[in-house]
């Protein structure tokens, strides 16, 4: 038996940063959530800078352009969080 599966691409239609959660609300209308800590530079960023955000590509990802920080959907997806850089 075979199940055909019609594999869509996420794609990102909004965000929002509530509390200590960065939340992707998804085009096929999925919510998924990582935990602010994923993200320093977003961590450490005033509420003005964490709103003011530009979806990219087709809603692969989110950039916010006060502290050049981008956000893509896989690595919300798959659990990937942004490296904090080493101190010298």
């Amino acid at each position: 038996m075979s199940i055909a599966v019609d594999i869509l691409e996420a794609r990102i239609k909004d965000i929002k940063i509530i509390d200590d959660e960065i939340m992707a609300f998804l085009i096929d209308g999925r919510i998924i959530s990582v935990p602010i800590a994923w993200s320093w530079r977003l961590s450490e960023a005033t509420q003005q800078q964490r709103d003011r955000y530009e979806i990219i590509g087709d809603g692969q990802g989110v950039h916010w352009p006060d502290i050049d920080e981008d956000i893509s959907v896989d690595g919300m997806l798959h659990g990937v969080p942004a490296r904090n850089p080493k101190k010298r």
